[in-house]
């Protein structure tokens, strides 16, 4: 039949029947299709590759639907397409196909968008490092955080090769080689995991860097360690006492951060290190001796909080940074004093950093006449001068040496402390 607007209208589908197929005499492949609930669909038949094809147009209606005249039009320009040898259908399928996977894509980059660097390692600390020693997760996240701070928010997908490169080269000239390196190593192995998991595509610091780590080998004179010693009594309460402590210990920053007074014996004598702390995952033991545990009588406690060296009470000091920057402020400032009552200038202040303390108090006990072997222990080195078939039966843990040790080292701290 012709389609018109009153043929439609009066169309019902038979009550025997799901649907009511009718296609138009005045173009041909275009029909009409008539539910048993009263919907009207225009629709556009063609035969193509040996068979039928159909195409929905459209509902039939007023409110956003389909006239007559207009189903015609498209119905005659799709025949035009089909007289042209194109394939509407597919054409439609394919434009389907296209724009479904144009919105995965923007829902893939809406969610890349919010994966940022900081993101990612927040992600990276709670799902592959769960299992790692506290002390490794601990520096691993802090160096990523802190090192790559202007990559924070940008999103992981935007980070190129060319950006990692930027990054790591600013942390080499900000903060050394070794800093640079180490960083470089964190950020690779995070991106591997997270382009194992196909959370990136590709690791902007899979490549190497230039240059080789070169151990440090700075150890601090005698003038140099009653410098410290004495800016940290300046800097007083908790920096000063904890770099104070760390000193008199030898022991590694985070650890000693990290304190925990059930750590310690009843009479503050022993400081017993648990291995989930070390950085070597080996427990250990560190005595003190009397200036260590006069520190640990002054120190304030924070409420109920278990931590030493805290001023929250719910996480332990870690601005590290900053305590450097202002022992270096006080050292300057009493050479410049003393440079001034000689009339002459100041010693240039040597670069130091708080762990080349550990170095600089092991070559002083050798001096002093401690054995390699005590001074490993003290340590805490994972592989120390006992190695090989010896390590395996060297199981003495010269505890009664590594007290004298301290105490022998202790002793010449405050010697050299005093000053003029």
């Amino acid at each position: 039949m012709k389609l018109s607007k009153r043929e439609i209208d009066a169309l019902t589908c038979p009550p025997n029947r799901r649907e009511l197929l009718v296609f138009d005499d005045a173009v041909k492949g275009l029909g009409l299709r008539v539910t048993r609930a009263g919907a009207r669909v225009f629709l556009f038949e063609y035969w193509r590759d040996g068979r039928t094809h159909r195409m929905r147009l459209g509902p039939y209606g007023k409110a956003g639907g389909l006239t007559h005249v207009k189903a015609r039009k498209l119905a005659t320009a799709l025949r035009g397409q089909v007289a042209a040898g194109r394939h509407p259908a597919e054409e439609r399928k394919a434009a389907r196909r296209q724009a479904d996977q144009e919105a995965v894509a923007r829902k893939a980059l809406a969610s890349a968008e919010k994966l940022t660097f900081a993101a990612l390692a927040a992600h990276w600390e709670q799902e592959a490092l769960a299992d790692r020693r506290p002390r490794y997760r601990g520096e691993a996240v802090r160096s990523l955080r802190v090192n790559f701070a202007d990559l924070a928010t940008r999103p992981v997908h935007a980070i190129d090769a060319a950006a990692a490169r930027r990054a790591v080269d600013a942390i080499d000239k900000s903060r050394g080689a070794i800093m640079a390196r180490r960083s470089h190593a964190y950020a690779r192995a995070m991106f591997g995991w997270a382009k194992r998991r196909e959370l990136v595509t590709v690791n902007p610091f899979a490549g190497g860097i230039e240059g080789r780590e070169t151990p440090r080998d700075r150890v601090l004179s005698d003038a140099e360690l009653g410098e410290v010693w004495r800016a940290a009594g300046r800097l007083g309460w908790p920096s000063g006492d904890f770099v104070r402590f760390l000193l008199l210990t030898l022991q590694r920053e985070a650890e000693v951060a990290g304190l925990r007074r059930g750590e310690l014996a009843e009479d503050l004598s022993v400081w017993e290190l648990p291995g989930a702390r070390a950085k070597n995952g080996k427990a250990h033991i560190v005595h003190l001796a009397e200036p260590a545990r006069a520190i640990l009588h002054a120190a304030p406690r924070v409420g109920s909080s278990p931590l030493v060296f805290t001023t929250t009470g719910k996480r332990p000091i870690s601005s590290f940074s900053n305590a450097k920057e202002a022992l270096d402020r006080y050292i300057k400032a009493e050479r410049l004093k003393i440079a001034a009552e000689q009339g002459a200038a100041p010693a240039p202040l040597v670069p130091w950093r708080l762990h080349d303390l550990r170095r600089t108090g092991v070559t002083v006990l050798a001096r002093l006449g401690v054995r390699w072997e005590v001074a490993d222990k003290l340590l805490n080195h994972v592989q120390g001068a006992i190695r090989g078939v010896a390590a395996i039966y060297q199981r003495h843990e010269f505890l009664a040496e590594r007290e004298a040790a301290l105490g022998a080292w202790a002793a010449h701290v405050l010697a050299v402390g005093k000053g003029r």
